[in-house]
Order: structure tokens, then C-alpha cells, then sequence
């Protein structure tokens, strides 16, 4: 058996990779580094044979043969062509490469992946004088390549497919639970131990049953790769056979030492998934572990005997469709839990976590996971009376009590003093009133509307640094000061936790609630929501660029880049532009844009709305011949792009986007570029044919005063014959 010591990767679903690296610990894993979603570590090949057969939270394993330059795509593929592929492709084999990641000379994965495969035919081909076929699906090797900045990870897939296929979905609902997710979510819970002392589980809600299929895995101890057909390695001329055949028969042995007991209990309202979930027990050869019936959720009980756990996964409005009755729905989840199963665990998974607190119930700990693409929130708890929060009127006094609350509460009331008047006089109903004055306190405070009034909270994420138990102390400080201070209800102060976001990331559904509320700006009226996303749909600090926007407007074609919720459109309109296209990739804020107009009365053809990548909408504009008066131009820091070296950076590549969208400019036309990168520096050296002019500070308005340099706005123009260029 070979000793040899290999370095390899697992991946795994955001928020799991710490139970991935507990599992790969117990397969004698050592070296165990733990990423975001992905661990590495090192071990012998029968570590990495383990991984795949019985890690229950990998998606997929990696053998790292090498790392090569990658400054070029020449350099890429001699350093692959250097490598000796008779140590892995034996005569016959099949391939197929991907790859990952990306630099300025290896822009795309396909790209990438070519020249890997390029470079393997071209060495065997030197080298034995065939080339290998490839076979897109289930080929006898399959390498992965990584590009980073200026050399690639190449590695065997050695799992070869996502180990999250576990083979028994025979029946699926509209938005299956991942199997690798559902298998995170009960070790975290502590399913092993709870089972192994003679405690059932229970899911109340079990849709196609995935939690429970999960569960009856580990309670009857089967690896969940056993069944599987094909794995990466098997074609791979360094298999060892027989040490996989061991690990085989080991596995089996351990299934077939346990006597199945039925602890694993399922019920759901709907008889469809309750035949689906029967028809993937069956295929999954673990009915013996289950009991599934039809019940709905007031009809719950508590099994006897052992306390055991409790886990569920209710609907949340993503993917499903946002429901009016889903509060409801968790307020009776959380009534069973408390009245049918006091002394028991339970874990509920949510991709909508304001929804959670209709339980009525705390949580011990809470955990980001993701489901695929959305991101979900674990939380788990202990049933019991401790669990029960107390009257909110209680708690709230409780904590408003504490100095730190009165020192937050004396802050806010001088700066409302200050700014109540100035925002009356001025018919600002939308304005911020605190933001991080007190260090310690590191929040913004924002007023929203006047009847009703709302308060849109953000806490700036603490650093590593800070004692967490310390900063949730202040947030509960904080948000027991502002009802009281501002005169608001709870109801109508609105959280969140503010951290560096990248890509369209600052745009994305936190929530699916659709609730929304209309607040006033200078004459206009606009949507906000402030439940379902990081932002509201207005920043407040651009309403001095909206004005200026609004004045520059009139008989101007106007052109609203990377337009979010339209709001800047809205001004032009009602400044009397001649029309208008508003451009962004996201149907969700530009049907947002559309509202904003209608609610104005301003909807029209002249006003049109397009969805389509910025930066190529930009392109085919040019060369269509397309001309603008008014440009407003306001990119996020980051973005995924095809164009701009794989990634939008404002920093980096302001120069060509504003070259870019200048051309579209008329003689005379304006474009104001903005910005809320905070270290941002124009370069003004590489825009020589436009006259810059930095009109920051007259685009702060008084409630931002505090911080400066929360955006940079600059006014740009072509660059009139005769003038000096920028310098």
C-alpha cells in the first residue's frame, strides 16, 4: 500500500467546509486547513479514497499533481507539455479537462481548459506517439485547472462527478434541499450522538425527504458513496485496486452491521411529497430506518421516549414564490415546538431568516449555509422555557436601561436636533441622522417617510477583533434606543448588518417579503423595501447628484448606466428630458425602475429600459451610432464581467468605461461619473481627451457631512479643441 503523502482539496457548500474538515480529521486527514468553501489537507491515498467514499459534505475531491506558470497562455502549455502524462493516462484512456478562476492572459475557463487539454495530447503524442480521446462525460481521468495570478493549480478530480449526487433523488420537489447541505445540517445539529442514544428524529415538513434519507445514512452507518458507478480515480493510472476494494469492503461490512430501527420519523401536509419521499426511501434502500405519513403541522407530536431532534427546512418564498401566509406558518412551527417538544433539539433551515423570528423561540446558535445559489441561515436551539423569549417590552426596557443604550440614545437626540429642522425646511423626509459618530457604536441610522416614518438600521460589521458576545450587546442597545428616541415602534425600525460586498453581491435578496412603501424626495415619489435587500432602493446620499441631474435634464436624451431602481431616471424624466434608457443586468430593479416612473406619472416610450450587461450594452452603442446629452454613470466598485479582464474593478478600469461612454456623449453633453469607493483616485493622465472636473464636495449633502468621502462624483466632458488636456 502506498505511504505516500498527497496534497488534496475538498470542496464543499459555503457554510459546511467546517464540518467537511471534521470529517476528513477522522479519515486521518492531516495538515487540515479550512477555506470559505473548500478545504485543503494532506494524506496517503487511502485518505482521499475515504473522502470520496464516505465524506457526507464533500462536493468534490481534488488530488493536486502541481502548480505551473500561468503568466501566459505559452508559458501555460509548455509547463503542461513538460509533464510526464504516461503517469497517469495509461494507453486508451479517455480525458476531459476543466478549469477554474483567471488572469489577464487566461480570461475564460473554456479558454483555459483548451489549452490543458492541448497540452496533454501534444506530450503524449511526443511521448508515445498517440493522443488521448476525450470524453466530455465520465472519462477515465479528468483534470481541473485553477488559474490564479500568475501560475494555475493543476489537479485530478478524483471524485469525478458531485458527490452531493448520492443516487436515490428518484422524485424531486420544485426546490430540492442539496444532499451534501442536508447531511451538514444534521451533523452540525448532532444528529450521530443524538441517535446513538436512542433518540428519533423528526421532520415535520419533509418535503422529498432529504433529511430524512441523510439521516437514515448515517443512523444505519452506510458510506454515501458506496452505490456510486464511477469515480474520478478509477480510470487513473496510479489506482491502487486493491486498496480501494478494502475500503469497499469495509464499508459494507459496516452497513450490514447495523439492525435497522424506525427513529426516523417524516411527515408533510401534501400527499405528493409524501409519496416522493417514499419513492426515494425505496430507491435509497433505507425504508426499514423511516416512517412517512401524511400530517399537517398543528397535528405534530411528540414521539415517546428519548428526546431526540427535530429538523425542518419550511418554505422561505425563494424559488417557491413569496406567500402571505408563510408568517403564519413559522408562528404554528414554532407553537409545536414549544408545546409538543420541550427538551429536545431542533434545527430549521431558512433561506429567509426575518421570517424565523414569527417562531417565537431563541436560538443558541446560528449558522450561514448556503442552498446552491441561496443563502440560508441555520439556526438551532434548544427547546425548553429558557428558550421562550420574554414579553419584547421587557426586554426592550431592559436594555434601553444600560448606559451604553443612554449614551447612544443622548448622541441621536442631539443630531435630530440638528437635522430635523434643516430636512423640515427643505422637505427632505429621507436623511441620515447617525452614522458611527461613536466609534463603539458603528451604525448608520437613516429616517425613511413621515407618516408612517420608518428607521433603516445598518450596523457595520465589527472586525475580528471585536468580542462578538460585545457587539450583539450593542446591537441590543442600539435597537432598544431607537423606538424610544425616535417615537417609532418596533415594527418600524428595520436592521441590517452591513459588510465589504463584491460584485452585484450589494444587490442581491437578502429576504422575499415584497414589502414595500412609498416615501417622498423632492417633489417625487419612490418604492422602498426594507426587509429584502442590503439597500433600500434609494441612497440618500446621491440626492444632491439627483438634483443636479434633474436641472441638467431638460430636452436632454438621457442615458442611466448600471440605473438599479431608476431613481436618477425618475429626476431627468421630471426634468423634463426628451427620453431616456435606463441599462442594468437585473429584471428585478428595472422592473423596480419601471415602478418608480409610473408612481410618478412619468411612464412613457420616450423612457425605455433595457437589460443587458453595462459594458457590452456600451459597445453595441457605439458602434449602432448612439448619442446622449446626459450621462449618469455609476458603476459598482466590483463586478463579474466577460469584458474588463473577467471582473469590473473601478478602479482599475474607469479609464476605458469612461472613454467608453463619453464617445456616446454630443457636443456639449455632460457625464457625471460616480462612485462610492472610498480610496478611488481618477486617472486623469489616462483620459486626455476629457475635461474632468471633480465636483465631490457640491454633491454631499449635510447629512453625510461626516464622511466626505462616502462617494466620489466627477463632471466630465469632451475635451473642447484648443484646451490642455488633463494632467
Amino acid at each position: 500500500m502506498s505511504t505516500e503523502i498527497h496534497a488534496w482539496i475538498a470542496t464543499a457548500p459555503v457554510g459546511a467546509a467546517s464540518v467537511l474538515a471534521e470529517e476528513l480529521a477522522q479519515f486521518g486527514a492531516t495538515a487540515v486547513r479550512e477555506r470559505s468553501s473548500d478545504v485543503r489537507f494532506d494524506g496517503p491515498l487511502e485518505v482521499g479514497y475515504r473522502a470520496c467514499l464516505w465524506s457526507r459534505t464533500a462536493t468534490r475531491v481534488y488530488l493536486v499533481l502541481g502548480s505551473v506558470d500561468a503568466q501566459s497562455s505559452t508559458s501555460l502549455h509548455a509547463a503542461l507539455e513538460r509533464i510526464d502524462w504516461r503517469e497517469h493516462l495509461g494507453p486508451g484512456a479517455t480525458l476531459a479537462c476543466s478549469a477554474s478562476g483567471g488572469n489577464a492572459a487566461l480570461r475564460h475557463t473554456l479558454y483555459a481548459a483548451q489549452r490543458l487539454k492541448d497540452a496533454v495530447c501534444d506530450g503524449l503524442r511526443a511521448t508515445t506517439g498517440a493522443r488521448p480521446d476525450v470524453r466530455p462525460q465520465r472519462p477515465d481521468v479528468l483534470l481541473h485547472l485553477h488559474v490564479g495570478a500568475a501560475s494555475a493549480e493543476l489537479s485530478l478530480d478524483f471524485s469525478g462527478e458531485s458527490l452531493h449526487r448520492r443516487g436515490y433523488r428518484v422524485a424531486g420537489g420544485r426546490a430540492p434541499l442539496k444532499e451534501n447541505v442536508a447531511a451538514a445540517v444534521l451533523l452540525r445539529a448532532g444528529w450521530p450522538a443524538i441517535c446513538a442514544a436512542g433518540g428519533p428524529l423528526v421532520d415535520p415538513m419533509c418535503g422529498t425527504g432529504t433529511f430524512l434519507l441523510e439521516a437514515a445514512a448515517i443512523a444505519a452507518d452506510a458510506a454515501p458513496g458506496l452505490e456510486r458507478e464511477y469515480f474520478g480515480f478509477t480510470g487513473w493510472r496510479g489506482h491502487a485496486p486493491a486498496l480501494w476494494e478494502r475500503l469497499r469492503r469495509e464499508a459494507l461490512e459496516r452497513r450490514a452491521a447495523r439492525a435497522p430501527r424506525r427513529v426516523i420519523l417524516g411527515f408533510d401536509a401534501d400527499a405528493d411529497a409524501v409519496r416522493a419521499t417514499l419513492a426515494n426511501a425505496a430507491a435509497a434502500g433505507c425504508e426499514p430506518w423511516l416512517h412517512v405519513e401524511r400530517r399537517e403541522l398543528a397535528a405534530q407530536r411528540r414521539p415517546p421516549g428519548t428526546p431526540g431532534l427535530l429538523v425542518c427546512n419550511p418554505p422561505y418564498g425563494e424559488r417557491l414564490g413569496s406567500d402571505a401566509t408563510l408568517p403564519a406558518l413559522y408562528a404554528e412551527l414554532g407553537r409545536v415546538l414549544r408545546e409538543e417538544f420541550t427538551g429536545w433539539q431542533a434545527a430549521i433551515l431558512t433561506g429567509n431568516p426575518p421570517l424565523a423570528r414569527h417562531l417565537g423561540i431563541f436560538a443558541k446558535r446560528s449558522h450561514r449555509m448556503f442552498n446552491g445559489t441561496i443563502e440560508c441561515r441555520l439556526l438551532r436551539f434548544d427547546v425548553g422555557p429558557a428558550a421562550v423569549p420574554e414579553p419584547a417590552a421587557v426586554t426592550q426596557g431592559r436594555w434601553a436601561a444600560r448606559p451604553g443604550a443612554q449614551m447612544f440614545a443622548n448622541r441621536l437626540r442631539k443630531n435630530l436636533e440638528k437635522l430635523e429642522p434643516w430636512a423640515r425646511a427643505a422637505g427632505i423626509e429621507c436623511y441620515r441622522v447617525y452614522d458611527a459618530d461613536m466609534p463603539e457604536y458603528a451604525f448608520a441610522v437613516d429616517l425613511y417617510g413621515s407618516e408612517p416614518r420608518h428607521a433603516f438600521v445598518q450596523e457595520y460589521a465589527p472586525p475580528a477583533t471585536v468580542d462578538p458576545d460585545k457587539a450583539r450587546e450593542r446591537r441590543r442597545e442600539v435597537l432598544a434606543a431607537l423606538p424610544e428616541v425616535l417615537g417609532l415602534p418596533l415594527a418600524q425600525v428595520h436592521s441590517r448588518t452591513r459588510r465589504p460586498q463584491k460584485g452585484s453581491a450589494q444587490y442581491q435578496r437578502r429576504a422575499a417579503t415584497d414589502e414595500r412603501h412609498t416615501v417622498n424626495e423632492a417633489g417625487l415619489r419612490f418604492w422602498v423595501n426594507f426587509r429584502d435587500y442590503l439597500d433600500t432602493g434609494l441612497f440618500l446620499d446621491h440626492r444632491p447628484t439627483r438634483a443636479l441631474l434633474r436641472e441638467w435634464a431638460k430636452d436632454a436624451d438621457f442615458l442611466n448606466l448600471f440605473c438599479y431602481t431608476g431613481t436618477a431616471t425618475a429626476y431627468a424624466a421630471a426634468g423634463g428630458a426628451r427620453s431616456s434608457v435606463s441599462v442594468d443586468l437585473s429584471n428585478t430593479y428595472l422592473a423596480w425602475a419601471q415602478d418608480n416612473l409610473a408612481l410618478n406619472g412619468l411612464a412613457s416610450p420616450r423612457h425605455r429600459f433595457v437589460r443587458a450587461d453595462c459594458l457590452e450594452w456600451l459597445a453595441s452603442a457605439a458602434a449602432a451610432g448612439a448619442a446622449f446629452d446626459l450621462i449618469f454613470l455609476d458603476p459598482p466598485t466590483f463586478s463579474n464581467s466577460k469584458r474588463m479582464q473577467g471582473v469590473l474593478d473601478v478602479q482599475r478600469d474607469h479609464p476605458a468605461l469612461i472613454r467608453t461612454a463619453v464617445a456616446l456623449l454630443r457636443a456639449g453633453g455632460r457625464l457625471v461619473f460616480s462612485t462610492n469607493f472610498s480610496r478611488f483616485a481618477i486617472d486623469t493622465a489616462a483620459l486626455p481627451d476629457c475635461e474632468v472636473e471633480d465636483i465631490s464636495a457640491r454633491t454631499i449633502p449635510r447629512d453625510f457631512a461626516r464622511h466626505p468621502r462616502v462617494h466620489r462624483t466627477f463632471l466630465i466632458r469632451r475635451r473642447r479643441p484648443g484646451t490642455e488636456p488633463n494632467v
